[in-house]
């Protein structure tokens, strides 16, 4: 029980961190946005954000802040297990849970495919999964799970922080999320994919997969 105070400011520093989190989050999605319309726009878009966020020390930052996000993030998953009841406190520990998976996953992945592979990680190497079959059976669901985790734990958060007053503005906004997020994360599967519009993936991208 002595852990008991402390749980408040972890709480506070998780919710904290998220928010410097969230601004590359919205680039990234802005980014996947403005990649619906050609691969070509995808990697352009690509290439301007990286001006902000591949200076070193922002990239150092930004990935000890998703580590500490995800470490937080179990940490209070697991305290709170025991007393986690209602679908939305499910929700929020199932989303952030499947959210943790992702971000490292997805880190790992990415410092791998520059450092090992020398690969530009832009929208070739995301999308290559979905052409080297059947890793296709994978990063579909990987993929879309990935943002609609994403959405539906925001929307959690937004639940409990208008329940106490406005319970029904709560509930609208935690629906509403998770539906952005649906909607958002079937769009971006459909662009990787190539379900949207032609997708090239040259040879050293597929090579990756043993293709």
């Amino acid at each position: 029980m002595e852990d008991l105070p402390a749980r408040p400011r972890l709480r506070g520093l998780h919710r904290a961190s998220a928010l410097f989190i969230g601004l590359f989050v919205l680039l990234h999605m802005a980014n996947h946005l403005a990649g619906l319309s050609g691969q070509e726009t995808h990697i352009a878009f690509m290439a301007e954000a990286r001006q902000l966020y591949r200076q070193p020390f922002v990239e150092v930052a930004l990935v000890c802040l998703i580590l500490w996000q995800v470490g937080s993030g179990l940490t209070m998953l697991v305290r709170g297990w025991a007393r986690r009841k209602g679908t939305v406190a499910w929700l929020q520990a199932a989303s952030g849970g499947y959210l943790a998976f992702f971000l490292v996953n997805h880190i790992g992945a990415v410092i791998a495919g520059r450092t090992v592979f020398g690969l530009d990680t832009d929208f070739r190497f995301a999308a290559a999964g979905f052409f080297a079959p059947p890793w296709h059976w994978f990063f579909a669901p990987y993929y879309f799970l990935g943002v609609l985790s994403l959405f539906v734990h925001v929307g959690c958060a937004a639940y409990w922080s208008s329940l106490a007053s406005r319970p029904a503005l709560g509930t609208a906004l935690l629906g509403g999320a998770a539906g952005v997020g649906a909607l958002l994360a079937a769009l971006i599967v459909m662009a990787l994919s190539g379900a949207l519009y032609p997708v090239a993936i040259p040879p050293h991208y597929l090579a990756t997969y043993g293709q």
